[in-house]
């Protein structure tokens, strides 16, 4: 009982800490998702053809949303209810593959890191992923070192949700695959259960496997940079914070120079997150898809591997170290704001109306503004004029964006516009490291080119800005500026 009160009471302190965000205005991503959900059940699968994901998160929100409701707390709730259930689920993984003392040390990770204090209150599939990285880690070692077979069909369960929340789920599988093969090797488990554990996630994933074949062909990420090895470097400080990782590395090396070596499900663990960080990233050396968010996937064998470590240390170095990393995790500032979006919007709809003509030369913001803005606006980005407001289509983005300039795409629609309608340009304001991938400098391209078309207009007068004091420091920060047709 002492153990479930614990846990209990601890689940509910990490839930409190992760309320703080509920209510912002929603970022890119997170518009988009909520747009994605937003069709009907069976129209979901095809409308992702036109984005670069699974169905799962996207089917749940959609069912979320008809009893929660479609606002920025309700469906943000739902990611938030999964990274409650990380942290008895954590415990569960980690005294399942260990011991009670890295059951509460994983517990108490998947509770406070700054991950999921960040993505479980970001309305995204990751506090999913975490949680199914979780099962999986636990499952893997289950089946294959502690001797427990019924885990070998759960571990195929496990990570076929997984593959239909989050394309980077193929890299956490064929982590475990290698894993399992260094294990085959030394003779430690047979080739059946491995082989049969293959075949049916092959068969389950069959039906969604020419969708991700289209995406892969036809949206990529070309948001995305191609990673250098120090994005590699840093994905542990992705999953538990920059400050705090050198702190566990600190006490990783306090315990393990006190400590026996580690032990095999150690090990294999270890083995299977860095299998699926190095995976990844060579995939993005052929096509760019990295985010660090996406670490998500291997989450869970990282903190049972850390957890299962950390709790044979029990000298006066590991004690400091993970004190320092607790007073980090608890006393650490709030996140970023995730975007300036809907205060630009607000400030910039006065006076809009049915038939008014948004241009976004950022395509992706087009679903935030929707959210915000009022009913009947025209919205045209570089991609052409906007035909569903509720989500981007990546398809051939690249290429249609690079073609997108401004006599060809914007200017006819201006032309045909009547006296007294009213233009609002949306433009993004670059941070403080401009992205150097091809996506991201073709937008500041269209950008500048579509701001001077408009602005050398003789029909066409300013009104008014909307600047980006609005919100100082966002994720995705936007400036508006207002037009009439005179």
């Amino acid at each position: 009982m002492a153990p479930a009160v614990a846990i209990a009471l601890l689940t509910a302190l990490s839930l409190w800490m992760r309320t703080g965000d509920l209510g912002a205005g929603y970022w890119i991503d997170e518009a988009i998702a909520v747009g994605v959900a937003s069709h009907d059940l069976a129209d979901i699968p095809v409308a992702l053809r036109q984005d670069g994901s699974p169905p799962l998160y996207y089917a749940l929100l959609h069912g979320w949303m008809q009893v929660a409701g479609a606002g920025e707390a309700a469906t943000r709730t739902l990611s938030l209810a999964f990274a409650g259930l990380a942290v008895p689920v954590a415990w569960w993984a980690g005294r399942a593959a260990f011991d009670r003392r890295a059951g509460a040390l994983a517990a108490a990770g998947a509770a406070f890191c700054p991950f999921l204090t960040y993505y479980g209150q970001e309305t995204r599939m990751y506090s999913l992923v975490v949680v199914l990285s979780l099962l999986a880690g636990a499952s893997f070692a289950l089946a294959f070192l502690r001797g427990r077979r019924g885990h070998v069909a759960l571990l195929g369960v496990w990570l076929a949700l997984l593959l239909y929340t989050h394309t980077w789920g193929v890299f956490l599988a064929a982590g475990m695959g290698i894993a399992w093969l260094a294990l085959w090797h030394e003779g430690r488990v047979t080739g059946r259960d491995g082989a049969c554990l293959a075949a049916a996630l092959a068969l389950v994933y069959a039906p969604w496997a020419p969708s991700a074949l289209f995406q892969a062909a036809h949206t990529g990420a070309p948001w995305s940079e191609r990673p250098s090895l120090l994005y590699l470097l840093a994905v542990p400080g992705g999953l538990f914070g920059y400050v705090a990782a050198p702190l566990l590395a600190v006490a990783v090396l306090a315990a393990l120079r006190r400590a026996r070596p580690p032990g095999e499900v150690v090990r294999a663990l270890a083995l299977v997150a860095a299998a699926t960080a190095g995976l990844a990233w060579l995939a993005s050396q052929l096509e760019p898809a990295w985010s660090p968010r996406y670490a998500a996937v291997l989450f869970g064998p990282a903190l049972l591997a850390l957890a299962a470590v950390l709790a044979r240390g029990r000298g006066p170095a590991a004690a400091l170290a993970l004190a320092a990393v607790a007073g980090i995790w608890l006393l650490g500032p709030p996140p970023p704001a995730k975007s300036n979006a809907r205060a630009v919007a607000g400030s910039a709809a006065v006076g809009l109306r049915a038939g008014d003509v948004i241009v976004s030369t950022q395509p992706e913001q087009v679903p935030v503004l929707y959210r915000y803005l009022p009913a009947g606006v025209v919205y045209v980005t570089p991609l052409g004029i906007v035909p569903d407001p509720r989500m981007t289509d990546w398809r051939e983005g690249m290429a249609r964006l690079r073609a997108g300039r401004a006599e060809r795409v914007l200017e006819p629609l201006v032309d045909r516009l009547a006296r007294g309608r009213r233009v609002l340009l949306v433009t993004p304001v670059a941070g403080r490291r401009r992205s150097q991938a091809p996506w991201s400098r073709t937008v500041r391209v269209r950008t500048r080119e579509w701001r001077a078309a408009l602005r050398a207009d003789p029909r066409l007068r300013e009104i008014g800005r909307v600047g980006r004091s609005a919100t100082p420091r966002s994720r995705s920060t936007v400036r508006a500026v207002i037009f009439e047709v005179g």
